[in-house]
């Protein structure tokens, strides 16, 4: 039984990796991958606004703030802030960038780790513009213009951070978002070729001949293991490779945490993998054509979508929130989510076994009951199938 497996996977091992397409996809996608690090570097911190909380009198602020600000060429949003412990949470959590309270002459910024130079810059010129203003009403007191100078220079406003700044903060960004569009595609890439590889055989009506040597289950099995070392194969020179161009031109200044981000990445490709490559192949054994192919794998690459979409938007906005971290657990999010989260260092381990634990579990069920539907739908040739029939069809014994 195993060694028919291994042959039908040693079959589409060789006849990918020989195909030109892959070598050229292969280079294509490194070059792509090295031009996205680089650009993604040096102009990530202009791709969105600075969340600013203010609560209590800081709030008086909000316009000067963001007209300063937007002068010093940064985008700022302002929201207002009841609680300043409830905002303290929401900075610690990434929800805002910065929460401002106390007077504005005495303005004091709680943020995650470090302050935004051109936001501390915005922040101490409104300090010292109410400062001026308290200090021109003493001129007819006797203050000489020196005084007023020196008093405005301490004039600076308070910043506190909840941990110790890391300098590599935006380059981990910047991996794991590569991390996530590399599974990305190479989950889609490789599930729709287990899909067309179904249908192509199936319309072919190879499959019949192949079923008359093996099993269903084998069938489907090496064909899963076969692409999956291909998808594995690829992956893992296009992650090496973008990650020794990077280095080498100076784009990245952690290639021991890239490194490691990339094995986290393999590790979590296998597992996301297996998720979905039951399940493309077979939608894919329901129909008979490729041009209805599509069709029937919508619903499956609808999520692979809404996963990257998702992805993206969590990690640069709320890298740290509790919708990340929960989302991050669910079988559908985590093979794209959870290695992002482990590149950014904010998955503790529990979470890590929870999501791999859960994971596992729903590639066991979906390889069931894939195997049921993949099994009664492969020789119906009379049209599409629905799956309500080819689970009926598949729990028949053989």
């Amino acid at each position: 039984m195993a060694r028919a497996v291994w042959v039908i996977a040693r079959r589409e091992v060789r006849t990918r990796l020989r195909a030109r397409s892959f070598l050229v996809g292969t280079a294509v996608s490194v070059v792509v991958l090295v031009a996205f690090v680089l650009v993604q570097t040096s102009l990530f911190a202009r791709h969105t606004d600075t969340r600013v909380g203010l609560s209590g009198q800081a709030t008086a602020v909000a316009e000067p703030l963001r007209d300063e600000a937007r002068s010093r060429g940064l985008a700022v949003s302002t929201s207002t802030v009841r609680d300043p412990a409830e905002g303290a949470a929401q900075v610690a959590d990434g929800d805002l960038d910065a929460l401002v309270t106390g007077a504005p002459g005495t303005l004091r910024v709680l943020v995650r780790d470090s302050v935004d130079e051109n936001l501390r810059g915005a922040l101490n010129t409104l300090v010292q513009k109410e400062v001026l203003r308290g200090l021109l009403a003493t001129l007819d007191d006797g203050a000489s213009p020196d005084d007023l100078l020196a008093t405005m220079s301490d004039a600076t406003v308070d910043v506190h951070a909840l941990a110790a700044p890391d300098p590599t903060g935006d380059q981990r960004l910047v991996v794991a978002l590569v991390l996530v569009v590399l599974l990305y595609m190479s989950l889609l890439l490789h599930g729709t070729m287990v899909a067309q590889g179904v249908v192509e055989e199936k319309s072919s009506r190879v499959v019949e001949i192949l079923l008359a040597a093996v099993r269903p289950w084998q069938l489907l099995l090496g064909k899963v293991v076969g692409l999956g070392l291909v998808g594995l194969a690829q992956l893992a020179v296009i992650g090496a490779a973008g990650l020794v161009l990077a280095a080498t031109a100076g784009a990245l200044t952690i290639p021991a945490a890239a490194a490691g981000t990339l094995l986290w990445g393999l590790f979590w490709y296998v597992l996301g993998y297996l998720f979905y490559a039951a399940v493309f192949a077979a939608a894919g054994s329901l129909v008979s054509r490729q041009e209805e192919t599509q069709a029937v794998l919508l619903p499956v690459t609808s999520v692979l979508v809404l996963t990257f979409v998702l992805a993206f938007g969590l990690l640069t906005r709320s890298p740290t929130g509790t919708g990340t971290a929960v989302l991050s657990l669910l079988p559908p999010f985590a093979p794209i989510l959870m290695p992002a989260r482990l590149a950014l260092g904010t998955a503790p381990a529990w979470q890590v076994l929870l999501a791999a634990a859960l994971l596992l579990a729903a590639v066991a069920a979906l390889a069931w009951l894939g195997g049921r539907v993949y099994t009664g739908a492969i020789l119906r040739t009379d049209g599409r199938v629905r799956v309500r029939d080819a689970l009926r069809a598949g729990s028949r014994p053989s």
